[in-house]
């Protein structure tokens, strides 16, 4: 496979991609509530949101969220526990952490008024290149480029390069390719990326260049090499970690104790749980050790749940249990937020897995 150098990718006029491809975006742009206001604040909401999200997921939750924080001001003053709430089943909890603390940032030091530029935009706790990227181009039209991983697929197909896009110095040649072709209506052109990588230039062996506004102008689709770019070298295996968790049901609930406020799902509420598989024997022996006595048969099964780097195999111990129990142990009551990786473990939720 031939390899494009990234002088050659700098210096590749990319201009010529615009006309078509704003033309595509104008017919086949997907409608998503967060498109079309402006509101640098729903763009950044939105785009925080879809990091490592599936866009269904997000559209289900993203309403519900600017119903519960229609401002930035309304975001600042929130409380976190109800925050993590509302963000409840989203994952990756932190971004929800970071944009409270964005939040008040921009009405601290900026009078509630998202700044403009972007690197300014970049001070932002949780804003890195990308989101500042996009929100500077869609919400205020700045000339400047919002490279993710749809983009940078995208341009290594077009300059069929076969660099590691995980290489910081290849991930620098697309993005200076994508800037010498950034038009007038940047934010356009860079939603108009995001919506070619997320419905035509696929990943894996699925791109659909025959559908594709771009593909007499792709160098990939020429050679023949679409469907094995981009390329990124493996990521390092996920960290398998064994729990055993417990759900022990109590007047119609269960219960439930607070993490640690550092960590993975840190300040988040948790099922009960201890580290390695335990046996029945040793089971009953950890109750026991909790002053906690079961009045009802123990069902047995298992749950996987995948994070980022970790994979969780819980082995699930449920039961009804008397009123004893340890003092953080309290009653969930639908307020609480209860991240998936536990919700999974409740009696008749099925095994989820996720990244």
């Amino acid at each position: 496979m031939r390899t494009s150098t990234l002088t050659r990718m700098i210096q590749k006029p990319m201009i010529d991609l615009s006309a078509p491809l704003l033309a595509w975006f104008d017919e086949n742009k997907r409608e998503f509530p967060w498109r079309g206001a402006m509101d640098a604040y729903a763009v950044w909401v939105s785009e925080t949101m879809l990091q490592q999200t599936r866009t269904g997921a997000v559209l289900a939750y993203f309403p519900r969220f600017m119903e519960a924080y229609p401002t930035v001001f309304d975001l600042a003053n929130s409380k976190e526990d109800e925050l993590l709430r509302v963000w409840q089943g989203l994952g990756y909890y932190s971004r929800a952490r970071n944009m409270r603390r964005a939040a008040k940032q921009i009405v601290e030091e900026y009078g509630g008024i998202f700044p403009r530029e972007i690197s300014e935009l970049k001070k932002l706790r949780g804003v890195g290149e990308y989101t500042a990227g996009a929100v500077a181009s869609i919400a205020f039209g700045a000339h400047v480029p919002a490279v993710d991983g749809n983009a940078l697929r995208v341009f290594a197909r077009l300059t069929n390069c076969a660099d590691d896009i995980a290489d910081p110095k290849t991930k620098a040649g697309l993005s200076a390719a994508i800037t010498a072709g950034l038009p007038a209506r940047a934010g356009d052109f860079n939603q108009a990326v995001m919506d070619l990588g997320a419905t035509v230039c696929l990943p894996g062996k699925a791109p659909r260049c025959e559908e594709c506004p771009l593909s007499r102008l792709c160098e990939a689709n020429r050679a023949g090499t679409a469907s094995s770019l981009p390329y990124k070298s493996p990521k390092k295996p996920r960290r398998p970690e064994t729990l055993t968790v417990f759900v022990l049901q109590k007047d119609n609930s269960f219960l439930v104790q607070k993490r640690n406020e550092n960590g993975l799902l840190a300040s988040l509420y948790q099922l009960p749980n201890t580290t390695g598989h335990l046996n029945a024997e040793e089971m009953a022996s950890h109750l026991q050790a909790l002053g906690i006595s079961p009045r009802s048969e123990i069902l047995c099964y298992e749950r996987k749940h995948i994070f980022t780097h970790i994979e969780w195999h819980m082995r699930v111990y449920a039961c009804r249990v008397t009123d004893s129990a340890p003092a953080d142990y309290i009653l969930y009551n639908g307020t609480q937020s209860l991240p998936t990786a536990f919700r999974i473990c409740l009696p008749g939720m099925t095994e989820h897995i996720t990244k």
